[in-house]
């Protein structure tokens, strides 16, 4: 397939139909290195705690390019272009189009691409992004990846982006939302994901599968279905980032993409299908209304993809990227998503903080709990997106019971 055929927006045009501007932009070199690339930042919005998202990216697209034999990748919103230049030069890419809407940003991404390749493998346009993927769907040209690193909801690029996406590739989408997530907005959630989504004690699992639940239901309008291959949550900004896998046809089921309650009682969460809206309930009481908080539809299903992370987890160590301390973080998010891929784990997950205010007690470290869950059957993991969290089928009012044995005298037992 030939590679995009858009006239790159010269800046003659550009300064023509904005004579207030500058004629030449003007940016300051500020050079930043990212796994061994040194590459100018310029006044472009940049934040290195993105590292690790793009080296999740750059790892999935290496993987699919092994797979497929070829990669061709459309970076929407590429800033500086590191994206774009890590795509290039890690994961070998064929192509690359390079776009972001702003035409100062040119100069700097044109010097940090040319630094790794010749112009034969990328391009550089200044386009919307929704403009550029709609055109790429009008002139039938897919692409392998797609990428779209943008900020608020980003639920306006899910449509146009699947629009452009090979069936069987890839879509890496984003959402900088947290005041959805957290419940705050339910009235924006619903409007840009269709979930109604009210603020619940593991919130930013929440922006993970409401982000997923909107993806889900894009795709769903156009005849396909989309599968996680890794969901990450990285607290700065908040960003919330997901990859997904596009197949052929719709979802074999719903049983995904459904309702979250929580109780405020006793801290229990469960899932619920659309033919059982009508029977929410929780055991600890019959007041649904005073005890129960609900959201969604949502996604319910696995976050990440086992399979998927084990390989980037051995692509990562085959090009050394686990040696350093970069790499022990890089590792120890690989495991964690790993272990939080048990298809026995449920929503969400139990803060430690909670466990301890309502067992009113101190709490043993986590990993004493964790081994004590184990011994009583439940699955269990540490959460990649709390750290002082769990992800666990036990109840919360087993939970803390499980808490105070262990915080017994040896010999003891709460039962008699």
């Amino acid at each position: 397939m030939s590679s995009l055929s858009l006239k790159p927006l010269s800046f003659s045009t550009y300064t023509s139909l904005n004579p207030k501007r500058n004629l030449q932009p003007h940016c300051k070199s500020h050079y930043q290195t990212e796994r061994g690339h040194q590459f100018d930042v310029g006044d472009t919005f940049f934040r290195s705690e993105s590292a690790t998202a793009r080296d999740l990216g750059v790892l999935s697209a290496a993987l699919y390019r092994k797979t497929a034999g070829s990669l061709r990748v459309l970076d929407a919103m590429c800033g500086c272009g590191i994206r774009s230049l890590r795509y290039l030069a890690e994961a070998e890419a064929d192509f690359v189009v390079a776009n972001d809407a702003n035409v100062d940003y040119r100069e700097v991404i044109l010097g940090n691409l040319s630094s790794v390749s010749s112009s034969s493998r990328w391009e550089v346009n200044h386009l919307p992004a929704t403009r550029l993927l709609a055109e790429c769907y009008v002139r039938k040209d897919y692409f392998d990846l797609i990428d779209v690193d943008s900020f608020g909801s980003g639920s306006s690029y899910l449509r146009v982006a699947l629009d452009a996406v090979k069936l069987g590739g890839l879509l890496y989408i984003t959402s900088t939302d947290g005041l959805s997530s957290g419940g705050h907005r339910p009235q924006q959630s619903l409007a840009a994901y269709g979930a109604y989504v009210q603020p619940l004690p593991y919130c930013n699992e929440i922006g993970l599968r409401m982000l997923i639940g909107g993806a889900v239901r894009e795709a769903s309008v156009l005849g396909y279905h989309v599968v996680p291959l890794f969901s990450y949550y990285s607290y700065h900004g908040p960003v919330f980032r997901v990859l997904l896998q596009v197949k052929r046809g719709k979802s074999p089921s719903s049983r995904y993409y459904s309702f979250i309650s929580y109780c405020n009682q006793c801290g229990n969460s469960q899932a619920f299908s659309w033919n059982e809206l009508g029977e929410i309930s929780c055991p600890c009481s019959t007041n649904v209304s005073r005890s129960l908080m609900v959201s969604g539809p949502l996604w319910t299903g696995p976050l990440h993809n086992a399979r998927h992370l084990t390989e980037m987890m051995s692509l990562a160590e085959r090009w050394g990227w686990l040696g350093d301390a970069e790499g022990k973080n890089l590792e120890k998010l690989l495991k964690l998503m790993i272990d939080e891929s048990d298809p026995k784990l449920p929503v969400g997950y139990l803060n430690a903080d909670e466990i301890a205010s309502r067992g009113k007690l101190n709490l043993p470290p986590l990993s004493a709990i964790m081994n004590s869950l184990h011994e009583e059957g439940y699955a269990v993991s540490r959460s990649h997106i709390a750290s002082s969290a769990i992800k666990t089928d036990c109840p919360m009012v087993e939970c803390v019971r499980i808490v105070k044995q262990l915080q017994q005298p040896a010999g003891m037992s709460s039962c008699h």
